[in-house]
């Protein structure tokens, strides 16, 4: 599994709360309008989905039938995509009891995970269809890409009928753990002296952030990690630099041919992050146009990974769909710069980092 969130940006000052940048403008502000802004309503757009998708899945296994299976597919499909936006957040509350490794187990390279979910659905262990007692077994199990699986993989056309219950049980159970850890993160988040009152209360006594400079660190760490984890592992984990070195099945989430609506997510969760921060206002008056040329990259990234649509082989099948991937790459290694090179050295940054270490 991919380390996230391993940014390490080298500062050359120690900031009492301040940008160098522009005085006026304080971190803990920029802070407590990112939280405010998106994360707690992305996360709590993550759990109302996630609830919705359970009470799918529960219907369906109540009633099974192709329609049902559509409903549930929807809803996972929705679910897909607000974690898409909330995932960038990939510290705090989600770090906790590895929740953000159950949430998603991705990419499984050598199919380990997926070996677990098959032995689940032919063992039919009872155990498995217990949110709770799911909640000790492999990770692996617990979230999205078991239910992708469940809803899409081999043996899902059964869910329309009641000749295998228990595929549709242990969904049900994913599902119902899913949303468990949704709402625990939502509930964490708006915690009055939960994490988000330290990461927004930099200070010599805070525990892990001990000014201001270190807070919006992470803050900006978000926009640096996700870029490069959408271009150098998400994307650039299928599409191969010629036609014949692309691996359509390495594609996250290929079964449900929700890969475009990830990578959109991802890049929908970024802009949404960088406006709620109003980050761009520390910016000194001569160099706000990257603000403005950071959103209009991000909303460009999004249409074009959203106009990608299909199953993942046919797409890159087709040379003009296959081109469109191949420009959401120059935008996000041109975000990668803008943000990770010039924005940082704005605000006097230095940003000497290893981002994502995979094993």
């Amino acid at each position: 599994m991919l380390k996230r969130s391993a940014l390490v940006l080298v500062l050359p000052l120690a900031l009492l709360g301040v940008f160098p940048a522009s005085a006026a403008v304080k971190a803990s502000d920029i802070i407590q309008r990112a939280i405010d802004g998106f994360v707690r309503p992305a996360y709590a757009s993550l759990h109302q989905h996630a609830e919705i998708l359970t009470k799918a899945m529960h219907k369906l296994c109540e009633a099974p039938s192709q329609g049902g299976l559509g409903a549930a597919r929807a809803e996972f499909s929705a679910t897909v995509d607000a974690w898409s936006s909330a995932e960038i957040i990939g510290f705090g509350p989600i770090k906790d009891n590895n929740r953000l490794e159950r949430m998603l187990y991705w990419p499984d390279r050598k199919s380990l995970g997926l070996k677990q979910v098959q032995a689940a659905l032919s063992a039919k262990d009872p155990t498995a269809t217990d949110p709770a007692q799911l909640t000790g077994k492999s990770i692996a199990m617990q979230g999205l890409g078991a239910l992708e699986f469940v809803l899409y993989g081999d043996g899902a056309d059964t869910l329309t009928g009641k000749d295998d219950p228990y595929r549709c049980a242990y969904g049900a159970a994913v599902a119902g753990n899913i949303e468990s850890m949704a709402k625990d993160v939502n509930e964490a988040w708006n915690k009055p002296d939960g994490f988000a009152a330290i990461w927004a209360n930099p200070g010599p006594q805070n525990p892990l952030y001990r000014d201001g400079n270190e807070a919006v660190t992470e803050l900006v760490g978000v926009f640096i990690n996700e870029l490069e984890m959408v271009r150098d592992v998400r994307l650039k984990g299928f599409l191969g630099g010629k036609p014949e070195a692309d691996k359509p099945k390495q594609a996250i989430y290929w079964r449900s041919q929700n890969t475009t609506t990830s990578l959109a997510g991802n890049l929908a969760g970024i802009d949404a992050l960088f406006q709620a921060s109003k980050l761009g206002d520390a910016l000194p008056s001569d160099a706000r146009w990257m603000a403005e040329s950071i959103h209009i990259q991000l909303v460009n990234g999004v249409a074009t990974a959203k106009s990608v649509q299909g199953p993942i082989d046919k797409v890159l099948a087709d040379p003009a769909l296959r081109e469109k991937l191949e420009h959401f790459t120059l935008i996000t290694s041109s975000l990668s710069t803008l943000i990770g090179t010039r924005l940082t050295a704005e605000f006097g940054l230095t940003a000497g980092f290893s981002s994502l270490d995979g094993d």
